[in-house]
């Protein structure tokens, strides 16, 4: 990720990572494809789902035999040929097949990232069902752990496109995927059978809180956190409510796991569930709740200090790939002191999960201001939950006197973080340092050190 653009204290609820913007590569019925609609408010126009037939949608043209050649002839299209290949096409296919096709071929380029290139060639998406679905590397974790518990089958509710029943279904567990949309249950459907997953996952289209999950060992529930006006920050306007998903948790036979946002209040989270927040290469992508988990292989922890086992009220930040996993120990705020020789970065999952003193502890450091989440020490330790810092130099915020102390230096190479200051990475870069002035690197961080503002200069320790 880039500069930080201001974090919570320590143990203060955090703000909710920004969006992105939905794309318009596939003309769509419901702004929402890639979860069920709002199931507490029949009444609104944009809660219904997609009436349009599955025969007219995007999708199902693409599933001939034409299409599906049509899908290998533009997989690796360049989007600057597009125009010049779609031309080339229409001269031998009907025009609607090509743009689909053409669509299709951009939303599996984007979703490599999510799924990787081979099974992203294969499957199929919508431009929310990209945006929403969770990255196969968090899936796969989820899925293991949901095996770790001795879960055989899970009744996946708000499903998508299917991401995570691919997940569960390759982890040997039997799936029952529920989404209201047929659009969306039609992709999940196809991208089981597309990747030979059609035996252990059953594709219903059908509102959540009317499936019988009784005969399934687990419940997941990743219920909708995206209305037409963008994300939703209310646990009870998720579609469909968290109390409703807490409740379908309750029920389940052996375990659930409820998929929220990472900005979640920790006072939202219930006294019997275990929250916890996961980052993969180092971004924050969810929070889950886990209900029944007790019985879950012990992750290893940092320390070999005794603390509470996973279950309820348990909270823990895992970071993948690993994964590596920190539970909380129940430890106050930790000391402010003086900045020492080394600053320590916590994971964003562990600043979420308000795990900040546990590392300050496993690392024998401190804050440098109680409101900002940067440990400090004296002496450098490894931590796979933060990453460290020597710093070299310690400011009053000046910009002058930054500037000059690169020319000093002979820095060419300026990375910008903050947390605690108003101040724009991009505009101190310009002021501080509008040409190279040699090919040193140096990281300053925009901070604030027992409440002033400071700059605090220094690398990564290697």
């Amino acid at each position: 990720m880039g500069s930080d653009h201001g974090s919570p204290p320590p143990r203060s609820r955090p703000d909710t990572a920004a969006g992105g913007t939905p794309s318009t590569d596939w003309p769509t019925p419901d702004p929402r494809l890639a979860h069920n609609e709002p199931v507490n408010d029949r009444t609104a126009p944009h809660a219904q789902p997609s009436s349009q037939p599955l025969d007219a949608s995007p999708l199902t043209p693409l599933l001939t035999p034409e299409g599906r050649a049509l899908l290998d002839d533009v997989r690796d299209t360049d989007p600057a040929r597009e125009l010049a290949v779609a031309t080339r096409l229409r001269r031998e296919h009907p025009a609607e097949l090509v743009s689909a096709a053409l669509g299709q071929a951009r939303l599996r380029q984007r979703a490599a990232a999510k799924f990787g290139a081979e099974d992203a060639g294969r499957m199929f998406f919508t431009p929310n069902g990209v945006e929403q679905s969770t990255r196969a590397s968090v899936a796969e974790y989820r899925a293991e752990r949901l095996k770790e518990l001795g879960v055989t089958s899970v009744a996946d509710l708000c499903c998508g496109i299917g991401g995570d029943a691919i997940a569960l279904a390759r982890a040997g567990i039997r799936v029952l995927a529920v989404d209201r949309d047929p659009l969306t249950a039609a992709a999940a459907r196809a991208n089981a059978d597309a990747l030979g997953l059609a035996a252990l996952i059953e594709v219903r289209e059908a509102d959540v809180t009317e499936v019988d999950t009784a005969g399934y060992d687990a419940v997941f529930v990743d219920p909708a956190r995206r209305g037409g006006r963008g994300r939703i920050f209310d646990p009870e306007a998720y579609s469909p409510p968290l109390s409703w998903a807490i409740e379908a948790a309750r029920g389940a036979p052996l375990a659930a796991a409820l998929k929220v946002a990472p900005g979640i209040p920790h006072e939202a989270v219930p006294d019997d569930a275990e929250a916890e927040w996961i980052s993969d290469g180092g971004d924050v992508k969810e929070a889950v709740l886990w209900f029944g988990a007790r019985r879950a292989a012990a992750p290893a922890r940092s320390s070999p200090e005794p603390g509470p086992e996973p279950g309820p009220g348990a909270v823990r930040a895992t970071l993948l790939p690993g994964p590596r996993t920190l539970l909380s120990r129940g430890l106050p705020d930790p000391a402010v002191r003086p900045p020492g020789r080394y600053l320590y970065e916590p994971d964003g999952a562990v600043i979420r999960a308000h795990l900040v003193a546990e590392v300050a502890q496993d690392l024998d450091g401190g804050l440098i201001d109680a409101t900002i989440a940067y440990i400090t020490a004296d002496e450098h330790r490894p931590t796979p939950y933060a990453t460290a810092y020597e710093i070299t130099d310690r400011l009053p915020f000046n910009v002058k006197k930054l500037k000059a102390l690169l020319r000093e230096r002979q820095v060419g190479i300026l990375t910008v973080k903050k947390r605690g200051s108003a101040v724009e990475p991009e505009e101190l870069r310009r002021k501080a340092l509008p040409k190279p002035n040699g090919p040193a690197s140096v990281t300053v961080f925009l901070t604030r050190v027992a409440g002033a503002p400071t700059m605090l200069l220094g690398h990564p320790v290697r």
